[in-house]
């Protein structure tokens, strides 16, 4: 696998390389954490994608999560505690900040959360999600803005945040509706964030592809990758842009802008 370009090598939680050509790969690296995000790795995840939406030499992005046992296991909730924004605070010294200031404070930092999640869904290249092992909360959210899911036999899915006395604010309640299309199952997990593995996503839709194990499905989605990488550009990058469109609008408005 070739070594990633010098606009990639200054990341810490992530890891970029290029398995073919046009094709990156970009492996989300803190598997001693299961992969759980703090706000660093969000703005280092936004960072990621920004780069690759304009990199010429990019087509098409595979993400994956590193280690064997997860994905991403979601926010890290211990970091979480620690930030004085999520607690509540207005993020600096004072503590007598009034509540009004302190919610919109909170409002800007979860703003800013969602935008970082959203970069992958605004990249301009298909974005192509392998999921394994644990993949709760957050990945959820991520997965979402990919274009494409696989997942491994071993993919235990939930939507957790409920669990934790919170609604999923990130884009989940927002996304995964029209991602499966079965709004009834969507308020099934959300509503319960209980677990549902590989075939359930596979039947609703969630996944389109499932295999036995990590390494098989990183090299299924690379030759999915590859397969896109060599279509025209252009056609391709039009054709997401268009049907994420599609997916927000009518189809009078939908045929509307592309005239």
């Amino acid at each position: 696998m070739a070594q990633p370009p010098s606009q990639y090598t200054g990341f810490l939680y992530f890891v970029v390389r290029s398995p073919a050509p046009f094709v990156a790969h970009v492996q989300i690296n803190r598997p001693q954490k299961l992969n759980a995000f703090h706000e660093a790795m969000w703005l280092e995840l936004r960072d990621v994608f920004r780069r690759l939406s304009t990199d010429p030499d990019v087509r098409v992005v595979v993400l994956t999560g590193a280690g064997d046992r997860a994905f991403s296991a979601g926010l890290d909730i211990q970091a979480a505690s620690q930030n004085p924004v999520l607690q509540g605070g207005g993020g600096g010294n004072d503590t007598d900040i009034d509540a009004a200031r302190k919610a919109a404070s909170t409002r800007r930092h979860i703003s800013e959360f969602q935008e970082c999640i959203g970069s992958i869904e605004k990249c301009e290249k298909p974005v192509i999600c392998v999921l394994h092992g644990i993949s709760y909360g957050l990945a959820i959210d991520i997965s979402c803005c990919a274009d494409i899911r696989i997942c491994t036999r071993d993919t235990r899915f939930a939507v957790k945040e409920v669990d934790i006395g919170l609604a999923a604010d990130i884009g989940t309640l927002n996304r995964l509706p029209k991602v499966v299309g079965n709004f009834s199952w969507v308020k099934d997990v959300c509503l319960s964030a209980r677990d549902f593995g590989a075939d359930e996503a596979l039947a609703v839709g969630f996944v389109s592809q499932v295999h036995e194990s990590k390494p098989g499905a990183v090299e299924a989605a690379v030759q999915v990758a590859k397969f896109i990488a060599a279509k025209s550009p252009v056609a391709v990058q039009g054709t997401k842009e268009i049907l994420n469109y599609s997916r927000d609008h009518s189809v009078e408005d939908s045929m509307s802008s592309q005239t």
